[in-house]
C-alpha cells in the first residue's frame, strides 16, 4: 500500500513504522526518540510506542516508572486505549506510550487471547486524526510483541550497526518480516535501512555499510549516524540528543535522517 501525504487527511490510520532488529545494541531505542523529536519538530504528530519491556524509550524521554500509570502492557491487553496511554513528551508534538518490565508478562497473557498478533494494530485504527507517524521501538528479539509490531506497521526501520555481527542477523530479521508480509500483514515493506554508530576511523565500517548498500541498494539511507558521546550522555539525562545538544553531529544526523525520510515518503508516494 503507498502512502500519500494528502491521503494521511483521511486515512484510518497514521504511518506506522516499526524499528526492529533482533539483535541489542545497534541503536533502535536512540533512533526512535530521536527521529520521532526530529519528525515533531518539522511540524508532525508524533507517536513512539516503547514495546520494549526494559522501558528505554520511555526513560529516554525523561518519563520515571511513577511518570507510567498506563503502559503498553493495559494497551495490549485491551484494558486502555492507546489515546489514555500516551504522555505528552518534553517537545512539543511527541508523545510516547510508555512501558515498564510489567510488559514481559504480557506475551504469556497474549498467547490465549483473540486475535492475539493484532492487538497494537487494532489499537491504532482510527487515529489519523491523532497522529501522523507512530514508530514502534520494538524488544530486541523476534516474539509476539514484535510481531505485534510488524503486524501493526505499514513499513520496518532497521537500524544496523556498522559492525560484521550485526550483518549475520540482518536475513533472519528479513525472513521473519516476509513470513508476516504472506500470512498476517501484506502491506508490509522495508521502509529503509539506518546505518548506526559508524566510526569513520575503522575500515571495517566502510567494509559494512559497502556490503550492506550492495545489497539493499536505495532501501539504505544515505543518512548515517555516527558515534557520537552526546548521543550516548542525553538518555542519562532523560533528554532526546536534539535536545540535550542540538549542535552535536549526532542530533544534525538525525535532523538528516528525519529530512531525507520525509523526502522518501513523499518520493514514494509520487
Amino acid at each position: 500500500m503507498l502512502y500519500t501525504p494528502a491521503k494521511a487527511l483521511i486515512a484510518t490510520a497514521p504511518r506506522v513504522l516499526a524499528l526492529a532488529n533482533q539483535k541489542g545494541g545497534v541503536g533502535k531505542t536512540t533512533t526512535a526518540i530521536n527521529l520521532g523529536t526530529a519528525l515533531a519538530a518539522a511540524g508532525k504528530r508524533v507517536l513512539i510506542v516503547d514495546l520494549d519491556p526494559q522501558g528505554n524509550a520511555s526513560t529516554g524521554l525523561g518519563l520515571q516508572v511513577a511518570d507510567r500509570p498506563v503502559t503498553t502492557y493495559e494497551v495490549l491487553i485491551g484494558q486502555e486505549k492507546i489515546e489514555q496511554a500516551a504522555i505528552e513528551t518534553a517537545v512539543p508534538g511527541l508523545s510516547v506510550v510508555p512501558s515498564t518490565r510489567e510488559l514481559s508478562g504480557a506475551e504469556i497473557e497474549l498467547i490465549d487471547m483473540e486475535r492475539r498478533e493484532y492487538r497494537l494494530a487494532d489499537a491504532l485504527k482510527g487515529k489519523a486524526e491523532t497522529w501522523d507517524f507512530v514508530l514502534i521501538d520494538c524488544p530486541p528479539s523476534l516474539n509476539l510483541l514484535t510481531l505485534n509490531a510488524l503486524v501493526a506497521a505499514d513499513a520496518v526501520l532497521v537500524p544496523l550497526q556498522c559492525e560484521f555481527y550485526a550483518l549475520e542477523g540482518l536475513s533472519h530479521l528479513l525472513r521473519t518480516i516476509e513470513r508476516v508480509k504472506k500470512a498476517l500483514n501484506p502491506r508490509l515493506e522495508i521502509q529503509g535501512v539506518v546505518l548506526t554508530m559508524y566510526d569513520q576511523r575503522n575500515n571495517l565500517c566502510d567494509m559494512v555499510a559497502s556490503d550492506v548498500r550492495g545489497h539493499f541498494g536505495a532501501k539504505v539511507y544515505e543518512t548515517v549516524i555516527p558515534r557520537n558521546v552526546r548521543v550516548s550522555e542525553a538518555p542519562s539525562f532523560g533528554k532526546p540528543v536534539l535536545l540535550y545538544d542540538w549542535r552535536c553531529t549526532g542530533s544534525q544526523a538525525y535532523i538528516h535522517l528525519a529530512s531525507e525520510m520525509l523526502r522518501r515518503e513523499q518520493g514514494v508516494a509520487a
